[in-house]
């Protein structure tokens, strides 16, 4: 028998009234998986043997009853550190790495009573918007497996949205939580910059990465964003500021509240049925009582090429430890130092990851950085202020989370800078920092889009708040794709 139709709330109490043994939950899970795996390819490893022995411990010491997430599994994105359990982020590069140590979030699942189920699938190096960069194999899409899940995070959105685990983490560079999330129709929330500890999270742009929860429902979210937050002493850019309760605004009405719809989030580029859909769901929030006025974000059309310069740079850097001596892939048949470095990365490295190097590179070396790299720092404090002139003013933010719904697997791949563009709407909110949610607003030809809210820095709270009178007040959320037992 399959739970995952159940939320955590439903599941904790089927756990403390005995009706269901963690054992019986988590071989259920492992049953969902088995079944949709060979369709979906959300998980690089299942972690059976483990998860079964965590939850049998849990049994013999009985269900917490203050611990919600006691004894739910979770699928965990293959760029976050798992000790004893192998971490690649789907990079040939580290094949075979079994970390010695946990990412902060992994301890603070284990303290939860979470059980890792597996480590999730992900564009290598979380560097892609579609999830074929996995040197591995690629995710499909929970709704239509002809169609991209999106990425970086593909397998943590796919996981959850197919059915074969409740819970997920993915990170978010630049919408790789909020962009997979839009196209399988869950809720995917990239918190605040600092809200979540990056300690143990494989780096891609230092500046930027955050790790966050997927989830079906919205409260679900708050509810694991509750378990991850805090600071760290091991993360020098973890904020000490006091985690509330994220469930706390949830079903509070929101009348009066004052929302932003930026033009610039609704002009060219841009699918007219996607449009459609976003502006009928702000129209629904002004039933509910908000106030939604147009804003201006002047400098957003500027962020995809800041992104793209500051992101790659920070990667240049970054993946400068992976050289085929320390750790991970080792190029044979070599004759010299030299030979190793270039073989071992040109080897292990997949080209989406090479392109990304090469322009951080060239970004930062001497004839450029003033030209490039410091340029875009620049224009990069012009959106922080844009977001920091609206916010004076409102209280969120509303668009579109993706320009288009899923596309075509294979359709983009050999165009980047279509693909580059698929992150459009999602990029300044890392940019600036700030905490974005996408929640499922509607469909287009068969396919989930979804609504992007964007709120002031450390303001979680009354993002849950919008994003749960919304789904409480529509179905989008109740559709489940044919592989999860539903009829789209």
């Amino acid at each position: 028998m399959s739970y995952n139709n159940k939320t955590i709330k439903e599941l904790h109490q089927l756990l403390l009234n005995k009706e269901l043994s963690v054992v019986e939950l988590t071989q259920s899970v492992l049953t969902d998986i088995e079944k949709r795996e060979p369709v979906i390819d959300a998980f690089l490893s299942v972690n059976i043997d483990a998860a079964l022995s965590q939850a049998a411990a849990i049994d013999a010491r009985g269900v917490n009853p203050e611990v919600l997430t006691d004894g739910i599994s979770i699928g965990v994105k293959d760029n976050i550190v798992t000790e004893g359990l192998e971490t690649t982020a789907a990079s040939k590069i580290l094949g075979g790495w079994i970390p010695p140590y946990n990412a902060t979030v992994a301890d603070k699942l284990a303290e939860n009573g979470l059980i890792t189920i597996g480590k999730l699938n992900m564009d290598e190096f979380a560097m892609g918007g579609s999830g074929e960069n996995s040197s591995v194999k690629p995710t499909k899409n929970a709704w239509n497996q002809t169609k991209v899940p999106g990425g970086s995070s593909s397998g943590s959105a796919a996981s959850v949205a197919s059915g074969e685990v409740r819970l997920s983490l993915g990170s978010d560079t630049g919408g790789s939580i909020r962009q997979p999330a839009a196209f399988n129709g869950i809720v995917g929330l990239k918190p605040t910059y600092g809200r979540v500890s990056r300690f143990g999270l494989i780096a891609f742009a230092s500046s930027l990465d955050q790790i966050g929860p997927l989830t079906p429902t919205v409260e679900e979210n708050a509810q694991l964003l509750n378990v991850i937050s805090g600071f760290d002493k091991n993360d020098g850019t973890s904020s000490n500021i006091a985690v509330p309760d994220f469930t706390s605004k949830i079903g509070q009405d929101i009348k009066g509240m004052k929302i932003a719809l930026p033009r610039e989030y609704f002009g060219e580029g841009i699918d007219e049925k996607v449009k459609e859909q976003i502006l009928a769901a702000a129209k629904h929030l002004e039933k509910l009582g908000a106030i939604v006025e147009e804003v201006s974000l002047p400098h957003s059309k500027y962020g995809v090429a800041v992104y793209y310069i500051i992101a790659s740079s920070e990667a240049s850097s970054n993946l400068q430890r992976f050289d085929g001596i320390r750790y991970g892939y080792r190029a044979q048949d070599i004759n010299n130092l030299e030979e190793l470095y270039v073989k071992s990365r040109s080897e292990g490295f997949g080209p989406e990851v090479q392109r990304r190097i090469m322009l951080g590179t060239f970004s930062l070396s001497a004839g450029s950085y003033d030209k490039h790299f410091k340029k875009a720092g620049q224009v990069r404090t012009l959106i922080i202020n844009d977001f920091a002139k609206v916010f004076e003013n409102y209280d969120l933010i509303l668009g579109p989370t993706a320009p288009t719904p899923a596309w075509d697997l294979g359709a983009r791949i050999d165009d980047p800078i279509a693909m580059y563009l698929a992150d459009l709407l999602t990029i300044p909110v890392n940019l600036a920092g700030l905490p974005g949610i996408s929640i499922p607003a509607g469909f287009v030809d068969g396919l989930p889009v979804g609504m992007q809210l964007i709120g002031k820095r450390y303001d979680e709270e009354t993002i849950y708040q919008v994003a749960s009178a919304f789904e409480a007040t529509t179905d989008f959320h109740k559709h489940l794709p044919v592989i999860f037992g539903g009829t789209k």
